[in-house]
This record gives C-alpha cells, structure tokens and sequence, in this order.
C-alpha cells in the first residue's frame, strides 16, 4: 500500500470579512510557507476504577486545534485582510469565526461535487504579529468547534456542499 503524501491532505480556511461577505465564504488553502500543519486532537478521557478492581476508560470529546506558524502576510491575500483586521481591531467574540474544510485529494472526485471533505466551525486566535527581517508574520491558531460536516468540496470553484442524509 502506498503512503499518501501530505499535500494531498489540503485545508482551507474561510478568509471572507464576515461584515463584507454576507454568508459567501472565500476558502483560501493554507501551506504557502508552512512547512507543517497538524491539527491537535486533545481527547478528554475519564478513567475510572471500581471497588473489584476493574479499571473502566471512556474517551468522551476532542477538542481540536491547529497552529499556522509562519504565516506571511501577503497584500493581495484575502486571508491577509482577515487577519490583519483581527490585529488592528482588536476583533473578539463572533467577529474572529470562520470555516476550515479539510479536503482529501487522495480520493478520487465526483465530477460534480468534488472531493470528499470535511467542514468545520472554527474559532481565529492570532497569537502575535511582526516577525524578523524575513517578512511581515501573522501567526495564528484555529480552534475547530468539534462538529465536523462530511461533503464534498470543489477545488476549481472553492465550494463546499454537504452530503446529504442517506
């Protein structure tokens, strides 16, 4: 069985100014300079011991999580206004919510949906801005919801559609 390589498991974040996009969101796919991106599962888990000595372990939520680090602005980056507009604004609360679609270009696409893929709430926390003489860095986390949609999502057209109930 072949290993797939890590470019096929691509994500894209909603870059879209939710007071400009009025709903329509504008996925932009991060990697560009990112050597790494690995969204962090921390599973709550409960362990637990009766008075036989019989240990019990149930594994109850995740709570998922991802660093993009470095991210370099670029002007004409709609992901760049986002985030800048975080930094200068000071933005909290429903104004740093977005989407990320975890897509799996390993797969093979349906020729009208796309790729099979994954969508999920998320929450933008820019954690600094600045950087060294290698450019202007916004580096940021995403906190995912933990209420994933399975669909399928169109690369040429940057669509997400979510499947339909069998």
């Amino acid at each position: 069985m072949a290993k797939i390589e890590r470019k096929y498991m691509a994500h894209y974040i909603d870059a879209a100014l939710p007071s400009v996009s009025k709903g329509s969101p504008n996925y932009v796919r991060l990697g560009k300079d990112l050597e790494e991106y690995s969204p962090e599962l921390s599973a709550n888990v409960e362990k637990k011991q009766n008075i036989l000595g019989e240990s019990s372990i149930m594994l109850t939520s995740y709570e998922k999580s991802g660093s993009v680090e470095p991210y370099y602005a670029e002007k004409d980056d709609p992901l760049f206004a986002r985030l800048q507009g975080i930094v200068d604004e000071c933005k909290i609360l429903d104004d740093c919510n977005t989407t990320v679609v975890e897509v799996h270009l390993w797969e093979e696409a349906d020729p009208e949906k796309g790729y099979p893929a994954v969508k999920d709430d998320a929450v933008i926390e820019v954690s600094s801005y600045g950087g060294d003489a290698t450019g202007y860095q916004i580096p940021f986390n995403l906190h995912y919801s933990g209420k994933p949609v399975k669909g399928h999502f169109k690369v040429d057209t940057k669509t997400f559609t979510v499947d339909e109930e069998e």
